[in-house]
């Protein structure tokens, strides 16, 4: 089965994640798929914009970590290596699925994200390539990895957000919901769940009645400002340093934990702060 769908409606092409069962996570076949698709859109001259959406019940709900965290070391799991690790080998596998993500942001296709459930982790990565992104009000969206064993590696955050809303989110891992997020400007937009549809419909309409040429030469002109404020250099620095996130003593306790406990009780300690990565052992709520 296809993990990412793609197909022709009208003007419009749709691509949608489409693993379901696990909430969209990605895996190493998804990055894939996606750039694929984005490439089919942006080949066929009649299409003048994407609309990219999870299927189920979520966009997409990151990294599938019951394979990447759970799976033990040298088991054919590209995301932690046997010590010592080589940091070149790790960057050029999440260097490849940042490129891939990346395939929305080079698109000469606009790509408007339509975002219900979760856009977290990984998939808030792929979301904030895009585009603009429509988020049902109840959605969520955020990186919980930056508490441990992760950096976004599109590096969006600050491009979207400037330094400081970028730094409340990278230093808490917070989820948002999508009313905070147009708020503080990180989406063009939140809606009711039941609108979510019909808003993203009536703004991709809209678009699809402009000139393919027109609508890419005024993408180009865009993103070559963002280009020029360096992103090419933070996504370099970000996805280095998210190979370092997971092979620092904190980011292999999570591993090991994870291993043990299973990826649920270890995401459950990470994201509620109950646990000290350092010291490798429950925290005291009385201190210490």
């Amino acid at each position: 089965m296809a993990k990412v769908l793609y197909e022709k409606d009208g003007r419009i092409g749709r691509i949608t994640l489409n693993r379901p069962e696990v909430l969209n996570a990605i895996d190493d076949d998804l990055p894939v798929e996606l750039a694929d698709a984005v490439a089919r859109a942006n080949g066929d001259p009649g299409v003048h914009v994407i609309v990219l959406s999870g299927a189920g019940d979520a966009f997409c709900a990151g990294y599938d970590l019951a394979y990447y965290a759970q799976q033990s070391e040298g088991a054919g799991n590209a995301m932690t290596q046997d010590m010592p690790w080589d940091p070149m080998k790790d960057y050029a596998f999440m260097m490849r699925n940042t490129e891939l993500f990346m395939s929305l942001w080079r698109s000469y296709r606009p790509v408007i994200s339509k975002v219900h459930g979760f856009a977290v982790a990984g998939g808030s990565d792929i979301a904030l390539c895009s585009d603009m992104i429509v988020m049902a009000e109840d959605a969520e969206i955020g990186y919980m990895p930056v508490r441990v064993w992760g950096c976004p590696t599109t590096a969006m955050w600050v491009y979207r957000l400037g330094p400081e809303r970028a730094k409340r989110m990278l230093f808490t891992g917070d989820r948002i919901d999508g009313r905070e997020a147009e708020r503080i400007g990180l989406v063009l937009k939140a809606v009711p769940r039941a609108d979510l549809d019909a808003e993203v419909e009536r703004l991709a309409e809209r678009m699809a009645g402009v000139p393919v040429n027109q609508l890419m030469m005024q993408k180009l002109v865009v993103n070559q400002a963002i280009e020029a404020m360096g992103l090419k250099q933070t996504q370099m620095f970000a996805t280095i340093f998210d190979g370092i996130t997971r092979h620092s003593p904190e980011g292999l306790n999570f591993k090991h934990r994870a291993e043990k406990q299973g990826w649920k009780q270890a995401v459950r300690e990470r994201d509620l702060g109950t646990f000290d990565w350092t010291e490798n052992r429950p925290i005291n709520p009385r201190g210490g």
